[in-house]
């Protein structure tokens, strides 16, 4: 009778991690409802309440994180580092937590001077690399590469770049083929510009063209002389600029569900959420101010 009693635990406990995955995406859509109506201290709080529930979920993490940059304001990218460090303590072995955690330290570089900066930009290459020990990904590589791209040469991080966003580019061609792909390809020229091998750099941009040719980017760097690459691409790393943290690209399609962390069907991706930089949100009234912290 043992293995009757063992079928109803196994039946049981199915049906709880089914009414739980139910119960996240209710609060994720409610969040979502929340911040497209303004009421933003509601969807942080809903946001909070799905990824407590569902830590590994890449998708919950990465609209609460836009919720933080559309309100752009110290307070609250200090609430979203703090609840991303206690949901790792909580879920140590969740890599899209670890995830998350990393970019929400990256979303705080703005608004913090050259120091503080350095200092942000390093915590979060730590919590990539934790992600990356608990499972090897495309994202984690592709994350922490791009990452080390915005140290100038001189620090020496440029060969660690290389050789992640190799490994991306590696574990792509071993998939089916998607468009957010190419971000890897992209990267991966850039390293070899902060190396001044353009040679190098526009060969790869030229074989990403040919995989993926409705890039809008790669063109627009194929296209330009050294001097005006080295001035386009300088301005494109400017230390203290805001990275576009949104992965929202990767569940575009059915496909590309594993990296929610549901074993589900995915739902409808719910619109994206607009962010406008440079500028904050007063949460209290729930205005738009046209000034930055």
């Amino acid at each position: 009778m043992r293995w009757i009693a063992a079928v109803v635990v196994t039946a049981a406990l199915g049906l709880f991690g089914s009414a739980q995955a139910q119960e996240a995406e209710s609060l994720f859509q409610e969040a979502v409802q929340a911040t497209q109506v303004a009421d933003y201290e509601a969807a942080l709080t809903k946001f909070e309440a799905a990824l407590q529930a569902d830590p590994n979920n890449l998708r919950y993490g990465n609209e609460y994180r836009l919720t933080g940059v559309k309100i752009n304001q110290v307070k609250t990218y200090d609430r979203c580092i703090a609840f991303f460090k206690q949901l790792v303590a909580d879920h140590p072995k969740a890599p899209n937590a670890w995830m998350n955690l990393g970019y929400a330290y990256v979303d705080k570089i703005p608004t913090e001077g050259a120091i503080t900066q350095v200092l942000l930009a390093n915590t979060a290459l730590g919590h990539f690399s934790t992600a990356l020990d608990l499972e090897e990904s495309w994202l984690g590589r592709y994350t922490r590469g791009n990452s080390y791209l915005y140290w100038p040469a001189i620090f020496g991080r440029t060969r660690w770049a290389i050789a992640d966003l190799e490994k991306a580019v590696a574990l792509s061609q071993e998939t089916d083929k998607r468009n957010y792909q190419a971000r890897a390809y992209r990267g991966l020229g850039e390293a070899y510009w902060r190396l001044n091998d353009l040679e190098k750099a526009r060969q790869i941009w030229r074989e990403a063209l040919e995989l993926f040719p409705d890039d809008k980017e790669l063109p627009v760097l194929l296209g330009q002389d050294d001097k005006a690459l080295n001035a386009f691409l300088t301005a494109h790393f400017e230390p203290g600029k805001r990275v576009d943290t949104n992965v929202s690209a990767l569940w575009e399609d059915t496909a590309s569900q594993a990296w929610l962390g549901q074993d589900d069907k995915v739902p409808p991706a719910p619109a994206p959420i607009q962010v406008e930089t440079g500028r904050h949100v007063d949460t209290t009234e729930g205005e738009i101010s046209g000034k930055a912290n």
